[in-house]
C-alpha cells in the first residue's frame, strides 16, 4: 500500500495539475472527481487506468461523440437513499438530462464494438440498462422537462377541461369589454391569471365602474387585478382543476420516482460511468494541451524519462526545453551539480510531478520509450524547510524529515534531495549528505539530489551505484540551457550570477582573489568540460532530426516502391492474360503467342525483387503434374499442368494463364496464397495490388452502390487491400462505410489511414 504524504503533493504542486485537468471537465462532478484523483497503490491498476485513457483518447479521436454538460446527481441519489419522498420535477429532468448523454455515449463506443476496448466498454456496458425508467421518463417529461399530457389519462382529462375554461374565459371576457365600452379601462391584455384566477388587469380609476373583487395591486399601484362577478363561479371551478391537476402531476412523478428506486443501482452505475467518462475526455484534453501521453510503469528497475518537460512549465509554454533523466542499470542515485538557477529543482521537480501523475493513470509530457519504476513513497527534501512557528532552521527541519519518514524508505521509494545538508558547515554537511546517500542506496530507494558541494560532486564521479549530471549553460553568456550532460560535474557560478545582478566590481574582485589563493578554482576546466557537453548536445540533437528525417523519407519510398511494383506485376499479368484470351480466340498463333508470353516472362523477372536475394527453388525432377508452386517472378501461387523433360520445363496455370517455366524460376507454393486451377480462370489470389475508391461527394446510397462494385472488382482482381476515400466532412459518410464493411463477408479488418496517408478522410482495408 502507499504511504503518499499530502505534503509531497504540495511540495510537487501535485494539485496545481489536478486543478488543470479539473477545467478542462464538463461537468462539477467530474471536475471534482478529478481533483480528488490520487496515485494508485497497485501497479495493475495503474496499467488499468493507463489502457482505459488509451482507449478512451483512440475513441474520442475517431468518433463524433462530444460530451455535453450534465447536472450533479448526488444529491438525488443521497435523497433517496435516506428518504421515501417524491422526486421533484426538476430533480426527474437532471436525471433525464444525464442518462441522455450517458445513452448517446452508449450508441457511439457501440460502433466500435470490434475493436475490443474492454476496459472502456466496461464503463457503459458492465451494467444493465434502466430501461424502465428510461422509457418511462421519456414518455412523461418533454424537451424542457415539463410533464406531458399524456403522462397518465387523468392528467390530460384535467388539462383539457383547463384549456376549454380559458378559452371560454377569454371569449366571455372580450365580449363583456366590447359590449360595456371598457378598452380604454384595460392597462394590458384583455385577461391574465393571478393567483390561478383570471382577472382582468385594470386601470385603478376605473375600479368602481362595474361589479368584482380586486385581488391585487401592481407595484406602481397604478394597476388592480380585478376579478368581474361573472368570472367567479368559473374561476371557482379553474381551482378545482388546478388542484386534479398537481394531483395528477404528482401521481405521475410517484411512479416515475418508484421506477427510479426499482433501477437505482443501474441508475448509479450509469452515472459513475458519465462522471468517469468526463474525468478520462479531460485527460485526453489535458494530454492534447501538454503533448502528453502514457508512460511505460514497471515493477522495478532504473527511471528513464526521455525529453521530460515539467508538466506546470509544459502547460503555460509549448516551447519549454525538454530534457532527459536517467539512470542506468546497477545505479540509484543521480547527483545533479551546475552553476546557481541553471534548473536542477526543476530536473528534480520534473521527475517528481510526472512520476505523481503516471501513478494516478494521467498522461505525461515525455518522448515514447520512457520509463518508471513502481514507486509506492515519494519523499521530498526542498527549497526552505525553515518554520518560523516551531522556530528551527533549514537544517534542522531536514532532519526532522528525515527521521519522520526514515523507517518507511525501501526498494519502492522515490527519495527526492535538494540541497541537502544546506544552512550548516559544508564540511559537515557534504559528509552528512553522502552518508544519507549510502544509506539509500543500501536501501535499494532510487534517489535524485541536487548539490552545489564539492565533496558530493567528487563522490558521484567516484561511486558506481551513483551517476553523476550537470546542468548545461551557454558557453558565452552563462545562462541556463535547462539540459544535463551525464557522467560530468558542474559548476557554481557564483560570481557570474552576482555579476549579472550587479554585485559592486570591487567586492567581485575581491572574490577571485580569495578564490584563486584558496586553490581551488576549477572554473576554467568545468567550463570546459561544459563547453565539449553543449557542443556534444547540439550534434546529437542534430543527428537526431536528420535521422527521424531519413527514416520518414525511407518508409514513404518504401510505400511507393511496393505500391509501384504491385501494380507494374498487375499489368504485367493482364498483358499475360491477354495474350492467352486472344489465342483462344485464334486471334494469334501458336508461336507468336509463345513469343508473347515469354517476352511478358523476361519483364516479370526483371522487376522481381527475389532476383537479389536467392529464394527456394525446385529442381526439376520435383516438377509433377498437380503440384502446387510459386512463380518466384509473380510471387503468385499455381498448378503445374504439364511437364517437359526435353526442356526441362513445366507449364504451369497461374491465375488462369498458362505459361512453360523454368524449373529455377518456381518454388514452393506458399501456405497463405490462394492457389490456382487449371479449372477457374478467375481464382482468387491474395497479392499486393491495392485498390482505391473515392465515394466523396455521393449520396449514402450511391457511394454504398459504388463501394459494393469496386469491392467485387477488387476481388475479381486478386487485390489484397482497398483504400477508401470518404473524406472528413461531419463523418456521416464514415459511419456509413464502416458500417457496410462491418457485415461485408470479405473483409478481414478495416481501420483509420495514418494522418500521413488521410487520417480520418480515409479507410483501409484489408481482404481475406
Amino acid at each position: 500500500m502507499t504511504h503518499m504524504e499530502s505534503r509531497t503533493y504540495q511540495v510537487l504542486e501535485f494539485p496545481k495539475i489536478l486543478g488543470a485537468l479539473a477545467s478542462f471537465a464538463v461537468s462539477e462532478a467530474g471536475a471534482s472527481a478529478c481533483l480528488n484523483l490520487r496515485p494508485y497503490p497497485e501497479i495493475e491498476q495503474v496499467w488499468q487506468a493507463t489502457t482505459l485513457f488509451e482507449q478512451a483518447a483512440a475513441w474520442n479521436a475517431e468518433s463524433d461523440f462530444v460530451i455535453k454538460p450534465f447536472p450533479d446527481l448526488q444529491g438525488l441519489f443521497d435523497y433517496l437513499e435516506k428518504q421515501n419522498g417524491v422526486l421533484d420535477q426538476d430533480g426527474l429532468f437532471a436525471l433525464k438530462q444525464a442518462l441522455d448523454l450517458v445513452k448517446a455515449s452508449r450508441e457511439s463506443l457501440s460502433f466500435y464494438e470490434e475493436r475490443g476496448w474492454e476496459f472502456l466498454w466496461g464503463i457503459f456496458f458492465g451494467y444493465e440498462w434502466p430501461v424502465k425508467t428510461m422509457s418511462a421518463i421519456g414518455r412523461c417529461l418533454d424537451m424542457e422537462g415539463a410533464i406531458k399530457d399524456e403522462s397518465s389519462p387523468g392528467l390530460l382529462s384535467v388539462r383539457q377541461e383547463i384549456r376549454s375554461i380559458h378559452q371560454r374565459c377569454t371569449k366571455r371576457v372580450k365580449e363583456f369589454i366590447l359590449r360595456e365600452n371598457m378598452g380604454q379601462a384595460l392597462q394590458d391584455e384583455f385577461i391574465t391569471i393571478a393567483s390561478d384566477r383570471y382577472v382582468l388587469p385594470l386601470k385603478v380609476n376605473f375600479k368602481n365602474k362595474t361589479q368584482g373583487i380586486i385581488h391585487d395591486y401592481s407595484q406602481t399601484g397604478e394597476t388592480c387585478y380585478f376579478e368581474p362577478v361573472f368570472l367567479v363561479e368559473t374561476n371557482n371551478r379553474l381551482q378545482e382543476l388546478k388542484r386534479e391537476e398537481r394531483e395528477e402531476e404528482y401521481r405521475v412523478l410517484a411512479y416515475l420516482t418508484d421506477l427510479v428506486r426499482q433501477e437505482k443501482n443501474n441508475i448509479f452505475e450509469a452515472y459513475k460511468g458519465l462522471v468517469q467518462l468526463d474525468v478520462l475526455l479531460a485527460k485526453v484534453a489535458l494530454a492534447s494541451r501538454i503533448d502528453g501521453r502514457t508512460l511505460e510503469m514497471t515493477e522495478e528497475g532504473e527511471p528513464k524519462l526521455i525529453k521530460a518537460r515539467h508538466p506546470l512549465i509544459a502547460l503555460a509554454d509549448d516551447s519549454v526545453q525538454p530534457l532527459s533523466i536517467e539512470l542506468l542499470q546497477g545505479q540509484s542515485a543521480l547527483i545533479v551539480s551546475g552553476g546557481n538557477a541553471g534548473g536542477k529543482t526543476v530536473c528534480l521537480k520534473t521527475l517528481g510531478l510526472i512520476t505523481l501523475m503516471a501513478l494516478t493513470g494521467l498522461p505525461v509530457p515525455v518522448a515514447e520509450g520512457s520509463r518508471l519504476p513502481m514507486w509506492t513513497d515519494i519523499f521530498v527534501v526542498m527549497g526552505d524547510e525553515q518554520s518560523l512557528e516551531e522556530n528551527v532552521s533549514t537544517f534542522t527541519a531536514q532532519i526532522q524529515y528525515l527521521k519522520r519518514v526514515w523507517d518507511k524508505v525501501g526498494p519502492q521509494t522515490l527519495f527526492i534531495l535538494d540541497e541537502f545538508g544546506a544552512g550548516t558547515d559544508p564540511t559537515q554537511g557534504a559528509a552528512l549528505a553522502q552518508a544519507v546517500i549510502d544509506s539509500l542506496v543500501e536501501r535499494k530507494a532510487i534517489t535524485l539530489i541536487a548539490t552545489h558541494f564539492p565533496a558530493l560532486k567528487a563522490y558521484a564521479m567516484a561511486m558506481d551505484s551513483v551517476r553523476a549530471a550537470s546542468v548545461l549553460f551557454d558557453p558565452s553568456t552563462k545562462r541556463p540551457l535547462y539540459k544535463l550532460a551525464y557522467d560530468q560535474v558542474g559548476a557554481s557560478i557564483a560570481l557570474d550570477v552576482a555579476r549579472e545582478h550587479g554585485l559592486p566590481v570591487s567586492i567581485l574582485e575581491r572574490a577571485e582573489k580569495y578564490l584563486l589563493l584558496d586553490g581551488s578554482d576549477t572554473s576554467h576546466v568545468l567550463d570546459k568540460l561544459n563547453k565539449i557537453a553543449v557542443e556534444r548536445e547540439g550534434a546529437l540533437t542534430a543527428l537526431e532530426k536528420e535521422r527521424a528525417k531519413m527514416e520518414r523519407k525511407r518508409a514513404q519510398l518504401q510505400t511507393q516502391f511496393e505500391k509501384e511494383h504491385g501494380q507494374l506485376l498487375d499489368k504485367i499479368q493482364g498483358q499475360a492474360q491477354d495474350v492467352v484470351k486472344k489465342w483462344q480466340a485464334d486471334k494469334l498463333g501458336h508461336k507468336e503467342a509463345r513469343k508473347q508470353l515469354a517476352r511478358v516472362r523476361e519483364k516479370a523477372e526483371e522487376l522481381s525483387p527475389l532476383s537479389q536475394k536467392p529464394p527456394t527453388i525446385f529442381s526439376f525432377e520435383d516438377l509433377v503434374p498437380g503440384l502446387e508452386v510459386a512463380y518466384l517472378a509473380w510471387d503468385k501461387s499455381g498448378t503445374v499442368l504439364e511437364v517437359n523433360a526435353k526442356k526441362k520445363q513445366a507449364k504451369v496455370d497461374i491465375g488462369g494463364v498458362a505459361m512453360w517455366v523454368k524449373a529455377q524460376h518456381l518454388g514452393p507454393a506458399r501456405k497463405n496464397k490462394s492457389v490456382s486451377s487449371p479449372l477457374k480462370n478467375n481464382s482468387k489470389i491474395s497479392s499486393d495490388l491495392v485498390v482505391e475508391v473515392d465515394l466523396r461527394g455521393n449520396r449514402a446510397d450511391m457511394a454504398l452502390a459504388e463501394l459494393e462494385r469496386a469491392m467485387d472488382n477488387a476481388l475479381q482482381k486478386g487485390a489484397g487491400k482497398i483504400e477508401i476515400i470518404h473524406g472528413r466532412g461531419t463523418g456521416a459518410l464514415r459511419r456509413e462505410v464502416h458500417g457496410f464493411l462491418k457485415y461485408y463477408p470479405s473483409v478481414a479488418s478495416f481501420s483509420l489511414a495514418n494522418e500521413e496517408h488521410g487520417g480520418d478522410g480515409m479507410t483501409e482495408v484489408i481482404l481475406k
